[in-house]
């Protein structure tokens, strides 16, 4: 009767071991899952972002940098254009006969002639920076050309607002006048004249625009290398 009653003790024995190693497998393999589970969710976020963000600080230059060159390259049309329609705007009005004409070009105007000037350096400046700009696509860590090209960045474009605002002023006196002054406005005969100056007029803000977005994205370039 004694030997019945000690394997019943020997079991009641083993029962709680084997209980007590199964629950502390447990919370073993849930971590294990929940590791393997927050790893899939990383690599999958991290799929999911582009290509040019994907080595973090280095990829989002990489980024300003793509942006910056196809900028660059918008920039060069509006430039090239102001510079093209200012300098072969030439109309010529006839009076009664045709020995008695009226004339009007850009090099009557000194304003006209600075903006074609100006204008012409801009375009010219745009084509050349392209190289740069690439470094900066190759090399996101090259900060001594972004601040290279952020300085002549700051020169070209106080150059255009200074050629776009002295044009503006002469278009805007061509259109309506000073009465004080008793100039008449011309645009009323100058059709042509007026159309091409005023068109390259905004082509050239519009150059300024993208110029002032080049500046930013550079000073934020350079602002988060250091």
């Amino acid at each position: 009767m004694s030997e019945p009653a000690t394997v019943i003790h020997m079991d009641d024995g083993k029962a709680p071991a084997a209980a007590s190693s199964s629950y502390a497998t447990a919370p073993a393999t849930a971590g294990d899952a929940t590791t393997a589970a927050g790893s899939k969710a990383a690599g999958g976020g991290g799929r999911g972002l582009p290509l040019l963000l994907r080595s973090g600080a280095a990829g989002f230059r990489r980024c300003l940098a793509v942006i910056d060159f196809l900028l660059r390259v918008a920039a060069f049309g509006p430039t090239l254009a102001a510079a093209i329609s200012t300098g072969t705007a030439d109309e010529r009005l006839s009076v009664f006969t045709q020995f008695f004409q009226f004339h009007a070009r850009f090099d009557d105007f000194p304003a006209f002639t600075f903006f074609v000037v100006g204008n012409a350096i801009a375009a010219g400046y745009l084509v050349l920076s392209l190289p740069f700009s690439a470094v900066g696509i190759v090399r996101p860590g090259a900060t001594g050309v972004r601040l290279f090209l952020l300085l002549c960045d700051v020169v070209v474009m106080c150059l255009l607002t200074a050629a776009g605002a002295a044009a503006a002023a002469v278009v805007y006196v061509a259109h309506w006048g000073s009465r004080r002054a008793n100039w008449m406005p011309i645009c009323m005969q100058f059709h042509g004249f007026c159309q091409r100056t005023s068109g390259a007029v905004v082509a050239t803000f519009l150059a300024v625009l993208v110029l002032a977005v080049l500046i930013l994205m550079a000073a934020c370039a350079i602002r988060r290398r250091r």
